[in-house]
């Protein structure tokens, strides 16, 4: 016999409470009634009685079948579980005297990790005297805000520590949102091609059955 696990809820007998405040198989409040009860209308409705609230006084009881119950929770879990997408932190880093090209490389670089629901943190390396002068770390990092400020938005402003400048963007939409958008769009493509797939299958089928009336035709003509 499998052990019952310390997070599943009292059943049946295992309930050892003198009354419980009852709940039908409906959700209807039957009210507190002794347990004996409780027991005897489960067993008549061929169902498990489940303690919901054990905390409560006097506890809560429902008449549920508790097998199906189980299953639904374990796969409300296990869709959960699916669904929860963790957000991941990309990093782009600068100099401060960075060219126009590879400037544009690491922007374009950011805005796909914000596309996909990733926050960015954008790091300026100062070198040798650079250290000296935050303002235009400041000023780059706020340029950089400012054009990609349509994909995501400063999360925390331009902080300097010994040789590094660093921001944190965060995306306009967060990484499970993203994954929807994603799955549905895949799924209307799908729709699409297969509706492109039929209609070109009706049109050959059309196109075969002309050729072979056309067919049919000349070969009744030859014979008169």
């Amino acid at each position: 016999m499998k052990e019952l696990r310390i997070t599943d809820p009292r059943t049946n007998d295992r309930i050892r409470v003198p009354e419980v405040r009852l709940v039908g198989p409906q959700g209807e409040q039957v009210g507190v009634v002794p347990i004996a009860m409780a027991l005897r209308l489960a067993q008549e409705a061929e169902l498990d009685l489940v303690e919901v609230a054990p905390n409560s006084k006097p506890p809560v009881a429902k008449i549920m079948d508790y097998g199906k119950f189980k299953y639904e929770a374990a796969q409300k879990a296990k869709e959960a579980r699916r669904n929860q997408v963790n957000t991941d932190l990309k990093e782009v880093r600068f100099r401060l005297k960075i060219d126009v090209h590879d400037y544009e490389t690491k922007r374009k670089r950011a805005e796909g990790f914000l596309l996909g629901g990733d926050k960015v943190k954008a790091m300026i390396l100062f070198r040798g005297r650079e250290q000296s002068r935050p303002e235009q770390g400041v000023r780059l990092l706020q340029k950089f805000a400012e054009e990609i400020a349509e994909f995501g938005v400063v999360e925390s402003r331009p902080t300097q520590d010994g040789r590094n400048m660093t921001m944190i963007i965060a995306p306009l939409k967060n990484k499970s949102d993203v994954k929807g958008e994603q799955n549905a769009k895949r799924a209307a493509q799908k729709a699409e091609r297969r509706a492109t797939e039929h209609a070109a299958k009706g049109k050959d089928e059309a196109e075969a059955g002309s050729t072979s009336e056309a067919a049919a035709e000349s070969t009744d003509a030859a014979a008169e």
